[in-house]
């Protein structure tokens, strides 16, 4: 029952003037019923003898003057008025103890109704001031007309308070469908915060929520229009009683009528006061038998006594939140399952739709992102040392981007390496709270980062790097289902990326297989040595999708030329460049006659000698791939690819590919050089035939020199030939000469040369052809290089003339704009020709003898 009614009833009573008898009922009773009946016979009988003694003393002086002998009868009247004086008061006590037994049976059932209704009023009302004053003066017959009164009262506050009880009964259960009906912790809070303000005309009710053992925030608040606001606001010491939150813990409801009254800290009521509050109800929430919260009634507008009713109620309201809570929670679970399991499904859809590594995990640190709706995801891969790049990243606008960004983690390699291997996830909800070292926790605040979520990508067993969740707004308390998500999707991408790899795989060997037959296909349709290796760089190029592809032709030292080239127009040509690369010939030869296939990623990081580094900083490069062109089974060049733009992690597929053309380059370049060997011999039959036939017709010996040094020029596309004939002292002169306009002409001139007699003689007679490239690499004497630079030779190429079957002089062929490689084929022409001048040279001098001897028969 209310406490309104037992404040108000003892207000009455003090009101009342209480009897003061010291009597009980009792005792009332039986000397009222004795004065009734014992009173008025002793009042007639003393009367009547009083009044029979006084008639009898004042007519006795009479009897005695006219009887004298009246005395015997005087004294018998005054002994009947005794007998009758005595018998009334026998009458009187007779009388009395039949009223005290009517009394006393009578006032039994009223003591015995008054102990019956006094015994109810103790259960119901025990505390009442009333009855304990009427108790204590043992009168049954107030004390029932007061209980009477007061069961009166009673039953009217008990159907008042039955009807409330009811009401409240129906609001706690719409209340109680009302949050069962919400299906999230948000709306169960929100709606519960809504009806019972509404419900108990309450000003102001929250929901505070714990943070630590008794920090926390508003996290809910309905407020009428006027009053501060609640919400949001955090309590860094909401300043619990010594034991208090244990109360909550245990269940206790307080309710304090006024905060002034209530022994509340200054602290408290300050903050209450700030908040406009006078009276406040406060009931413990749980979720999951732990404390989550409270439940807070403020009555700001004035005091209020909170009724037991409202107490209850609010109690029992604060239960309901529970249950739902956790209601909330196993449905959230429930979904929260079915939907990491869709989510799952649909992620990993994703992820497997995608064809390539990159896609992979650009698809991943987006998808993860927004399932988790955490500010940063990113996938960080490892290097050897276990330094490693941002490879992915999905951040939302206004926190750092990472992506690309090289990241160093001194504290990484101390043994997080195995346990991540292993399989391990990390969940951090505060950086500053999990104990990590000083060096981690400044690199995660470099990226803004307050919490974050690590699980292992294994891709082929190996730790390939890390799926990464930055929360940077605040620190967040990671879920278990939102761990178990993200574990997931790490193993998923590991099996994506083995699956991407594998398609690339399959892909790149058709791709390659493709590409090589393209590429050898347009490289086999080059007939010449230059064509093929201008096709080469070009597709190669276009192939790798890289800044610079070119071919490097080693000389006899090993040094060399860049003989073809395709580069994109932003970085330096090369083309015909000269390069004495000093730190080639020590050990690098052999390796790649061998085969050997080089591919630097990046030229900073693989200690390189620093002249070779000098050597590709000149040529802008950051990352290379070198593959050997092998000709005739000799190291003919170098295959080279230059990305120039960044460095380059080199795939096997492309690296693979290039070392297949490097390989069919040098079957083209052999190929090429038998066909030229095959059009050159051809081509040499024919000018033989061509050149010995206008030899022929040349019927005397200075046609058949001057026809021999034209043609061969025109053969040869050198830029002189002449004849030199000799003397007897092996000196001579140049009898025959065609030379290109530009360079000195030379004949006639007579031709001392020193250092011919000195062991040529018998070679050149023997049939000996000397082919010179360079006249100064030669080996010649200082002797003979000046009487060729005195004809501006830089390469010549010399074939004896025999006559007779003796050196008649020797066919001599100059080049003079530069040094010459002369091929085989143009010295096979060039001494067949020299021998076909010598036979039509014995062929003239005899028709001129046939012709002579004619003559002078004649």
């Amino acid at each position: 029952m209310s406490q309104s009614f037992s404040q108000n009833q003892g207000r009455r009573n003090r009101q009342q003037k209480l009897w003061p008898q010291k009597w009980s009922l009792k005792t009332k009773a039986i000397v009222w019923a004795l004065s009734i009946s014992v009173l008025p016979v002793f009042a007639i009988g003393i009367a009547t003898y009083f009044y029979g003694i006084n008639l009898s003393t004042k007519q006795i002086p009479q009897v005695r003057q006219e009887r004298a002998k009246s005395s015997t009868e005087t004294e018998a009247l005054q002994s009947q008025l005794s007998l009758l004086l005595t018998g009334m008061g026998v009458t009187a006590i007779l009388a009395g103890a039949i009223a005290v037994f009517v009394t006393n049976r009578a006032i039994s059932r009223v003591s015995n109704v008054a102990a019956t209704s006094n015994d109810i009023k103790n259960r119901l009302r025990p505390d009442s001031e009333f009855t304990q004053t009427f108790i204590a003066n043992e009168d049954e017959l107030v004390m029932l007309e007061r209980n009477i009164s007061l069961f009166t009262e009673l039953l009217s506050v008990l159907v008042q308070e039955k009807e409330t009880e009811a009401d409240y009964s129906q609001l706690l259960t719409k209340i109680t469908r009302w949050v069962r009906e919400s299906f999230n912790q948000e709306d169960v809070l929100k709606t519960t915060s809504e009806e019972i303000r509404k419900a108990l005309s309450i000003d102001r009710v929250a929901i505070f929520c714990f943070n630590s053992h008794s920090n926390g925030t508003f996290i809910v608040e309905s407020v009428a229009p006027g009053l501060p606001k609640i919400l949001g606001v955090t309590v860094s010491d909401p300043g619990f009683e010594v034991g208090y939150i244990e109360k909550y813990r245990n269940g206790c409801t307080r309710a304090i009528d006024d905060i002034y009254q209530a022994d509340l800290s200054d602290d408290d009521i300050e903050l209450l006061q700030q908040f406009a509050v006078k009276s406040n109800l406060v009931a413990p929430i749980f979720k999951g038998k732990q404390l989550f919260g409270l439940l807070v009634a403020h009555q700001c507008s004035r005091v209020r006594f909170w009724q037991q009713s409202e107490i209850d109620l609010f109690a029992q309201i604060a239960m309901q939140v529970e249950f739902a809570l956790d209601y909330a929670k196993l449905l959230e679970e429930v979904d929260t399952k079915a939907d990491k399991a869709q989510i799952f499904i649909e992620i990993t859809r994703s992820i497997r739709e995608s064809l390539n590594e990159e896609d992979v995990l650009k698809t991943t640190v987006e998808e993860v992102r927004k399932v988790l709706s955490t500010d940063r995801v990113m996938v960080y891969t490892f290097n050897a040392n276990w330094s490693g790049t941002v490879i992915a990243e999905s951040v939302i606008p206004g926190y750092p981007k990472v992506l690309r960004s090289e990241i160093q983690d001194p504290c990484f390699g101390q043994g997080y390496v195995e346990k991540y291997q292993s399989g391990r996830v990390a969940t951090t909800n505060n950086i500053y709270q999990a104990g990590l070292a000083d060096c981690h926790i400044s690199l995660l605040e470099s990226f803004g980062v307050k919490a974050n979520l690590v699980a292992p990508i294994l891709k082929d067993e190996q730790l390939f790097g890390l799926l990464i969740a930055h929360q940077c707004s605040r620190p967040r308390d990671w879920q278990q289902p939102e761990i178990d998500l993200f574990a997931q999707i790490a193993i998923q991408i590991g099996f994506a990326l083995d699956h991407a790899r594998l398609l690339q795989r399959i892909e790149a060997e058709g791709m390659q297989s493709q590409l090589l037959a393209d590429t050898i296909g347009s490289i086999r349709q080059s007939l010449n040595e230059e064509d093929v290796l201008k096709t080469t760089v070009e597709e190669v190029r276009k192939v790798l999708s890289t800044d610079r592809v070119m071919i490097y032709s080693f000389n006899a030292n090993w040094s060399g030329t860049v003989i073809a080239e395709s580069v994109v127009l932003t970085y330096p040509k090369v083309l015909r460049a000269e390069i004495e690369d000093p730190c080639f010939g020590q050990g690098y030869v052999k390796e790649y006659q061998s085969g050997r296939v080089l591919a630097i990623n990046n030229i900073y990081e693989v200690g390189l000698a620093d002249c070779h580094i000098n050597l590709l900083e000149s040529f802008g490069v950051k990352a290379n791939l070198v593959a050997p062109i092998l000709k005739d089974e000799q190291l003919f060049g170098l295959l080279i690819a230059h990305q120039c733009s960044r460095p380059r992690d080199w795939k096997q597929s492309e690296i693979d590919l290039f070392a297949q053309i490097a390989m069919q380059v040098g079957f083209a370049l052999d190929h090429a050089r038998l066909l030229q060997r095959i059009e050159a011999e051809a081509m040499r039959s024919q000018l033989l035939v061509d050149i010995t036939r206008s030899i022929h017709q040349s019927l005397k010996e200075e046609d058949v020199l001057k026809t021999t040094v034209e043609e061969v020029r025109k053969a040869l596309s050198t830029d002189r030939v002449l004849v030199y004939s000799f003397y007897a002292n092996w000196f001579g002169i140049i009898i025959a000469e065609s030379v290109v306009p530009g360079y000195p002409k030379v004949l006639r001139s007579k031709i001392h040369d020193s250092c011919f007699t000195q062991g040529y003689i018998e070679k050149y007679q023997s049939g000996r052809v000397v082919a010179i490239n360079n006249i100064y690499e030669s080996g010649l004497a200082d002797c003979h290089i000046k009487l060729l630079e005195s004809f501006a030779v830089k390469a010549n190429l010399v074939a004896p003339i025999i006559k007779d079957d003796q050196l008649f002089g020797l066919l001599i062929a100059h080049q003079c704009s530069g040094p010459r490689d002369w091929q085989q084929p143009e010295i096979d022409l060039f001494t067949q020709i020299a021998m076909q001048v010598g036979f039509t040279l014995d062929y003239a001098r005899l028709l001129q003898a046939y012709q002579a001897t004619e003559a002078s028969s004649n």
